[in-house]
């Protein structure tokens, strides 16, 4: 599960995003990674937290998301590919 968010305010200047990231680990626990910092800048900030379960993990997810969308964040839609290579036909 992943999603970006952005607040975009060209009048102040303002160009942020955040990124929630949310991954099994190898020993079975939940990892949610977030991110954030300026748009087009170096550096940036990030933050990893572990959970038990992904129905915790998904809870504080479901959270933070919302309370960024409050704050004016605007989620992404999900880019989809423009062209996708065609399938090799069988020449009879």
């Amino acid at each position: 599960m992943w999603v970006r968010l952005e607040k975009i305010n060209h009048v102040q200047g303002l160009k942020r995003f955040y990124v929630l990231s949310l991954t099994q680990t190898l020993f079975g626990e939940w990892s949610l990674t977030r991110e954030w910092g300026r748009i087009g800048a170096s550096g940036g900030q990030r933050k990893v937290s572990h959970f038990d379960t992904l129905d915790e993990a998904k809870s504080v997810f479901n959270i933070l998301k919302a309370n960024k969308e409050k704050r004016g964040y605007s989620t992404l839609p999900v880019q989809m590919q423009l062209f996708s290579a065609p399938k090799p036909r069988r020449l009879h």
